[in-house]
C-alpha cells in the first residue's frame, strides 16, 4: 500500500510532462543562438571552447581603444577652436559694440538738378517726380561723383579739419581717425562717413552724413549742399557761355557775310550808274517801243512825199536824215537791252548789255537777301542765348534741408554684432569642413 502510494507520487503529472519536450526544445535554441552571437564576435555572447584553444581573460573595464582616444583629441581641439575663432572673438565684438563704440548721428538732405527747359511743370510734386532729362541725369551723376571725389574731401578738410571732428572718442579706435594721415586715407574715411543714393526714375539724390556730433553732421551737409549747388551753376554758366559764344560768332559771320554782299551789290551800282537793271530795262523797252512808234511814222511821212515830191527835195532829205538818226538810236537801244546782234560779255557791268547787267545783280541781291535772312536767324539765335544766360538753365532743387538728428543711429550695434558672429561662425564651419573633407580624402 505504502509502495503504490509512492509510485502514485512519483509519477509525473501528464502536464508537467508536456512541458519537458518544450523546455528541451528551448534550451538548445538558446545555446545554439549563443554560439551563433560567440560566431559574430558580440561581446554578450559565452565563448565555447574548443580543443586545443586557450581562453583569453577578459579585458579591464577601464581599457580606451586606440582610435577613441584620437577621437576625443580631434573633438577638443576642434571644440578649442570654436572657443578662440568663435566665441572669444564675437564675445569682444559685442563688448565692444555694446560698451566702447561712440555714438554717431546722421544728417540727411535731399535734392535734385533740375532745367528750366521744356516747360514748368503744373504742380510743385511734378517738379520732382517728373521724368528727367538725359541732361540733367549726366549732371546728377557728375555731381554723385563730384561728393565723393577727392576734391570734395580736400575742400571739407580744409573747412572743418577732418582730423579734430572724426578723431578717436575715448577707447573706440575703430571707427575714429587718425592724424597725420595722407589724403588717400581721408578719402576712404570720407566715403565711409557720406552716402549718396540717387533715383533714377526722379532724378532726386539723397546725402546722408554721418559725424559724432549732430550739430557737426548737419554742418557737414549744409557744406555739401552748397558745394553742389556752386558745381551746378559753374556747369550752367559754362553751358550757357557756350552757347552765346557760338551764337555770337555766327552773328559776327553773317555779319560778315552781309556786309561783303552789301558791298558787292554797291560797287555793280557805282559802275553801272543805275539802282535797278530791271527798272532800266522796262524803261529802255519803252523807250524802243516810242522810237520804233516814231520810225514808223516817218517811214510813211517819207513813203508820202515821194508820191508827190522829188527825192531832192528838202523835205525828203530831213526826213530821211531823221529815219537815220532813229535807226542808229533804236540800234543803240536794242544793243543795250541784249536784242542786238553785237551784244557784248554778260559780266561787263560798262556793257550796254541789259540781260548781262540783271543776271549779274539778280545774283547780288540774291546773295544780299540770303545774307540777310541769316544774318537775322544769327540775332534770333544770339537773343534767345541772351535770354537763356539771363536764366538758369539748370539749378539745385533742394526740397529737404539738412536734418539735424536727436538720437544715434550708428553704429549698429546689434547687427554689426551679429554679423560679426555670423561672420566667424560661417568661417569657422568652412574650416572644419574643409579639415574633415581633406581627412576623408587623405
Amino acid at each position: 500500500m505504502a509502495a503504490s502510494k509512492d509510485a502514485a507520487m512519483n509519477k509525473p503529472d501528464p502536464a508537467q510532462a508536456a512541458d519537458k519536450p518544450n523546455t528541451a526544445k528551448a534550451t538548445a535554441k538558446s545555446k545554439g543562438i549563443a554560439v551563433l552571437e560567440g560566431l559574430l564576435g558580440k561581446e554578450s555572447a559565452p565563448v565555447i571552447p574548443l580543443p586545443g584553444r586557450k581562453i583569453e581573460p577578459p579585458k579591464k573595464a577601464g581599457w580606451q581603444p586606440k582610435w577613441l582616444k584620437k577621437l576625443r583629441w580631434r573633438h577638443a581641439i576642434i571644440g578649442a577652436s570654436f572657443l578662440g575663432l568663435v566665441a572669444v572673438p564675437a564675445t569682444l565684438a559685442s563688448l565692444y559694440m555694446a560698451f566702447i563704440a561712440a555714438d554717431q548721428y546722421h544728417s540727411t538732405a535731399s535734392f535734385a538738378v533740375r532745367s528750366i527747359e521744356g516747360g514748368v511743370s503744373s504742380d510743385i510734386l511734378g517738379m520732382f517726380t517728373q521724368a528727367s532729362g538725359g541732361s540733367t541725369v549726366s549732371d546728377s551723376y557728375i555731381l554723385m561723383d563730384y561728393i565723393l571725389s577727392e576734391r570734395m574731401a580736400a575742400d571739407a578738410d580744409r573747412r572743418f579739419k577732418l582730423e579734430e571732428v572724426y578723431a578717436t572718442r575715448g577707447l573706440d579706435y575703430f571707427y575714429g581717425i587718425g592724424s597725420d594721415l595722407p589724403i588717400e586715407d581721408k578719402l576712404a574715411y570720407w566715403r565711409d562717413m557720406v552716402k549718396v543714393n540717387f533715383d533714377h526714375a526722379s532724378g532726386i539724390m539723397q546725402v546722408t552724413v554721418k559725424a559724432f556730433e549732430p550739430k557737426q553732421a548737419q554742418e557737414i551737409a549744409r557744406f555739401i549742399v552748397d558745394q553742389s549747388d556752386n558745381l551746378v551753376n559753374s556747369l550752367s554758366l559754362s553751358a550757357r557761355n557756350d552757347v552765346l559764344r557760338a551764337a555770337q560768332d555766327e552773328v559776327l559771320a553773317g555779319e560778315a557775310r552781309l556786309s561783303k554782299a552789301r558791298a558787292g551789290l554797291r560797287d555793280y551800282r557805282d559802275k553801272s550808274q543805275e539802282i535797278s537793271p530791271e527798272e532800266g530795262a522796262k524803261l529802255a523797252v519803252q523807250l524802243i517801243g516810242g522810237l520804233e512808234a516814231e520810225l514808223t511814222k516817218l517811214n510813211a511821212d517819207l513813203a508820202t512825199a515821194k508820191s508827190q515830191m522829188s527825192d531832192d527835195t528838202p523835205r525828203i532829205r530831213v526826213l530821211k536824215t531823221r529815219i537815220e538818226s532813229l535807226e542808229q538810236q533804236l540800234a543803240v537801244e536794242r544793243q543795250r537791252l541784249g536784242a542786238g546782234e553785237s551784244a557784248s560779255a554778260a559780266s561787263d557791268p560798262n556793257s550796254p548789255d541789259v540781260a548781262g547787267r540783271i543776271a549779274e545783280f539778280e545774283e547780288l541781291e540774291t546773295e544780299r537777301e540770303f545774307a540777310e535772312r541769316a544774318y537775322t536767324a544769327a540775332l534770333g539765335s544770339l537773343e534767345k542765348a541772351r535770354i537763356d544766360a539771363n536764366n538758369r538753365q539748370r539749378y539745385l532743387a533742394l526740397f529737404i534741408e539738412p536734418t539735424l538728428s536727436q538720437m544715434a543711429q550708428y553704429p549698429s550695434r546689434l547687427l554689426n554684432a551679429f554679423l560679426v558672429t555670423l561672420g566667424l561662425l560661417f568661417a569657422w564651419g568652412i574650416g572644419v569642413m574643409g579639415y574633415y573633407n581633406i581627412r576623408d580624402r587623405a
